[in-house]
């Protein structure tokens, strides 16, 4: 209801600022072209500063209203994330500052320097000293800032710390699938030609590599809070990207290269629920790149935990070859008693006279 009187109110300004501008026109017949463009040049004069004091106004009013509903609000999740909001707090309060200064002087000078007979208006081709102000000034600021931004990517996708824990992450329309290595701590190899959902082998991993046998697999990612982690993406089919925003991250997943970064995650999931406020909080990995019709439905989960917790889960996984092992013994029986009945079929069958 409130929106619907916010519209309202503007749609009736509107339509009073189209009154007013044809009833000047009409004055502008009786009056006479020259009084009316004086007049015109004051009001015009005028709106320029009611537009600025209702602009700030708005803006101000929208932070109020709506600042609790950004993640600004919210505290980074990992290490890293709190480099990038120092970085993305330097970058608004530098363009913030001087979107006051331009603006405010903009709306300022058309009026205090509005048209008038009694003052003709300074020209001037060339000033080597304005071109020098505002071609270094903002080259300086905006070095800094790419430095920084440069400075933290390059330490995201650096080779993380030796203990670090490693999760590979695989994006495919339109979900995410998880892979983490066994107690041998690596990884088993892959190859996109042994890819096969239907037979259990989704991620198309060779079985045949000895390292792959106590890989785990699952469609939720579990991370220990406080203990670094690497994570290694891929993607099956087209270019995704995983959008980790409370951790303040992003990397694409492209397909046949994979991409690696690493952070620190600082609260787990119950600390989330107490710092935020919301007790259906949920760390959510989005896909952050349009990736077909059903990319907005493209989401995964984190659990973040304590190492007890991650311990306890862990346990109770069981290593993907060693289920698709089981399931292909189970089918083997089956095939061989198929294989027998079929036999017997054709055998009880009385024999063709010649």
């Amino acid at each position: 209801m409130t929106t619907f009187f916010i519209v309202a109110i503007l749609v009736l300004a509107f339509i009073l600022v189209f009154q007013i501008s044809k009833a000047s026109e009409y004055v502008s017949v009786l009056k006479g072209e020259d009084k009316t463009f004086k007049q015109n040049n004051r009001i015009n004069a005028f709106l320029f500063i009611a537009f600025l004091v209702l602009g700030l106004a708005g803006a101000w009013w929208c932070n109020e209203v709506f600042y609790d509903r950004t993640l600004l609000a919210q505290p980074a999740a990992s290490d890293h994330g709190e480099k990038i909001d120092t970085m993305l707090w330097l970058t608004l309060a530098v363009t913030g500052l001087v979107f006051f200064i331009t603006q405010i002087a903009l709306f300022w000078f058309a009026f205090k320097y509005q048209y008038t007979e009694k003052r003709k208006a300074f020209y001037f081709a060339h000033s080597n000293k304005l071109e020098l102000i505002w071609t270094v000034v903002p080259a300086i600021f905006l070095t800094v800032l790419v430095g920084m931004g440069l400075f933290y990517w390059f330490n995201i996708t650096s080779d993380a710390p030796k203990d670090a824990q490693i999760v590979e992450i695989t994006g495919k329309q339109f979900n995410w699938m998880m892979r983490y290595p066994g107690k041998d701590g690596v990884l088993g190899r892959k190859n996109y030609r042994l890819t096969d959902a239907s037979n259990g082998n989704a991620l198309g991993v060779d079985w045949e590599d000895e390292a792959s046998h106590d890989d785990l697999e699952s469609t939720e990612m579990h991370l220990v809070v406080g203990k670094p982690v690497q994570l290694v993406i891929n993607a099956q089919d087209v270019i995704h990207d995983v959008g980790l925003v409370h951790f303040r991250l992003k990397m694409d997943a492209v397909p046949g290269i994979p991409t690696t970064m690493w952070f620190t995650p600082k609260y787990t999931t119950e600390q989330m629920k107490q710092l935020t406020g919301n007790k259906n909080f949920v760390y959510e990995i989005s896909c952050d790149q349009m990736c077909g019709s059903g990319h907005y439905s493209m989401k995964g989960l984190i659990i973040v935990e304590t190492q007890e917790e991650y311990d306890k889960w862990l346990a109770q996984q069981k290593p993907q070859y060693m289920t698709v092992s089981a399931a292909k013994k189970e089918a083997a029986p089956a095939s061989a008693d198929t294989l027998q009945t079929k036999l017997n079929v054709e055998a009880s069958k009385p024999l063709a006279k010649n």
